[in-house]
């Protein structure tokens, strides 16, 4: 057989050609897509609106009508006779905050010594810490919605924020908590509409599922699974656990923080905290409807990589650009230990 060059397989490239890495990044920025989906608890509990440009969005906020006996012959157009409905209407405008990055750098000699796969790691752990950012600063909003004491429009309603005077560590305080929080939705006209839910931390969630207790017992229909460990609702709320819940609180007080969140765009507690930050260290749970909250997105989850000849490794960065902002605070909830 004789010597010399031959071509091999080079199993990154795309059709035998171009970039030797183009498939094997492809992998990276899929893991990242697929674990900030998994990590990511508040994506599909609120409001988003994606935007092609510019730096906010505005979201029209209504007011409601008015009805009244009509009397015959009483003019309908006349102001006087006060049949006419002066709807009010407001807007609410969400800024786009700086671009959000989680990156991290592979050395080529460090994965040719290594004997396994680092990129798949590093991938979980981008996408996991942006979708920890990202759930943190819709549960702070969401917060923020709930202690909003001025409504949008005039005679609309504002949140809820609820002292219980407990800690929400048993089954039958946290269900009063849920009972509570759709007898506020009712009485705020929020709609029940399927789309209602509570976050609950892991430790509140699982104590649903204790003995003797209404969220599983059939003869109330009780819809949860020992078994499954699951809890679906109650209250006609849908449940969802979260540890960013607990860590959301365990961050306690402003100063504990991710300080950039001081830098966001969007002020949403006012002057009781700076950008997405204010003290949460007595939140308990959270819930409502997804019209309390609104995201605008302007650049989805990017990701990019940059091969560098001079520092012999590839950058990895996975981005996105959006803000946060409150819409209607009558659909927000929140119980305080």
């Amino acid at each position: 057989m004789a010597n010399g060059d031959t071509t091999p397989s080079r199993v990154g490239q795309i059709n035998a050609s171009g970039d030797a890495n183009a498939l094997f990044l492809k992998v990276f920025s899929n893991e990242i897509l697929t674990t900030f989906d998994e990590a990511n608890i508040m994506k599909d509990l609120h409001t988003v609106r994606s935007i092609s440009s510019g730096k906010s969005a505005q979201f029209p906020v209504t007011g409601v009508a008015s009805a009244k006996y009509h009397t015959p012959g009483q003019d309908i157009l006349d102001a006087g006779n006060s049949y006419l409905s002066a709807i009010k209407h407001n807007e609410k405008i969400i800024n786009i905050d700086d671009m959000l990055v989680s990156s991290t750098f592979i050395a080529n000699i460090d994965e040719v010594k290594n004997h396994y796969s680092v990129r798949s790691i590093y991938a979980k752990e981008i996408g996991k810490a942006l979708a920890k950012r990202f759930d943190l600063a819709v549960m702070k909003t969401w917060v923020a919605a709930a202690r909003t004491s001025t409504p949008n429009v005039t005679g609309g309603n504002a949140g809820t924020s609820v002292n219980t005077g407990n800690a929400l560590d048993t089954a039958a305080e946290i269900i009063d908590a849920l009972f509570g929080m759709a007898q506020s939705l009712d009485e705020k006209d929020v709609p029940n509409d399927g789309q209602r839910f509570a976050v609950l931390t892991p430790a509140q969630y699982y104590k649903l599922l204790t003995s003797d207790n209404i969220a599983v017992n059939r003869d109330v229909d009780g819809v949860g699974s020992v078994s499954k460990g699951t809890v679906p609702m109650v209250a006609g709320i849908k449940l969802y656990k979260s540890q960013h819940l607990q860590d959301l609180v365990t961050l306690g007080a402003e100063a504990n923080q991710d300080q950039d969140d001081d830098n966001a765009a969007n002020d949403v507690f006012g002057g009781n905290g700076t950008g997405y930050n204010g003290d949460i260290s007595d939140t308990g749970l959270i819930g409502g409807h997804p019209a309390a909250v609104g995201t605008v997105k302007l650049l989805d989850l990017a990701t990019e990589e940059d091969y560098s000849v001079a520092h012999q490794g590839t950058l990895f960065v996975a981005k996105y650009a959006l803000g946060h902002g409150i819409l209607r605070p009558e659909c927000a909830v929140e119980y305080r230990l």
